[in-house]
């Protein structure tokens, strides 16, 4: 299939990975095909909106059938990482950085992180998982030697901002952000807060509709 990232608007591109994890964990529950009003409850989308997301991507659905989930789980993988192999770095190794950096968590074989930045004497040099931690300092040229354009935020809240703001300069494209700070980026930098309050609202959901009767 032929990348088409470059007809669809931004704002479906950026749902993308929330309907990747939301129907990856339809699979889990064993459940082989969804319709646009699950997504809409379990997402708070408008169905309307989800419908013509869908729609950008071609005939993946059938009227009164629904989606199939394998068959947008291998879509939406595709899209979301274009199959190439794409290095994270992550900023701020305490107890959350640590504990990324332990699980190298990922959505695909293809997506690690690589590199770990700190600026605390008694944590830069060593070796958290696979990942040895680099001082702060150096991070602009160690981000464009590896071509690294996706980090990770788990510094002290209070340091969000300006951190931010220093990998934008960078050239940095994409943010995770799991401070509780709201930071703020140009236009083409993408940020994603990890927010526990939709997290949770997705767990509910699943609760309501997916637990034991």
């Amino acid at each position: 299939m032929a990348h088409q990232s470059d007809k669809i608007p931004r704002a479906t591109l950026k749902r993308l990975p929330l309907y990747y994890r939301f129907v990856n964990t339809l699979k889990s529950k064993g459940i082989d095909r969804v319709n646009s009003k699950t997504i809409s409850e379990g997402l708070n989308i408008d169905s309307a909106t989800i419908r013509r997301d869908f729609s950008y991507f071609g005939e993946l659905g059938k009227k009164g059938y629904g989606y199939n989930i394998d068959s947008l789980l291998n879509f939406f993988k595709h899209e979301i990482n274009e199959n190439n192999e794409i290095k994270i770095a992550i900023v701020g190794v305490g107890n959350l950085g640590k504990a990324l950096l332990n699980f190298n968590f990922s959505i695909h074989d293809e997506m690690t992180i690589t590199e770990a930045f700190d600026i605390r004497e008694d944590v830069i040099g060593t070796k958290v998982g696979n990942v040895k931690v680099k001082h702060y300092n150096d991070i602009a040229t160690i981000l464009k030697e590896e071509e690294i354009d996706v980090v990770i935020l788990t510094t002290n809240e209070n340091a969000a901002q300006q951190v931010t703001d220093q990998l934008v300069q960078t050239g940095v494209k994409g943010i995770l952000n799991f401070t509780p700070t709201r930071v703020h980026t140009p236009g083409d930098v993408q940020v994603h807060h990890i927010d526990l309050g939709i997290e949770l609202q997705s767990l509910l959901f699943f609760m309501r509709n997916y637990g034991d009767k």
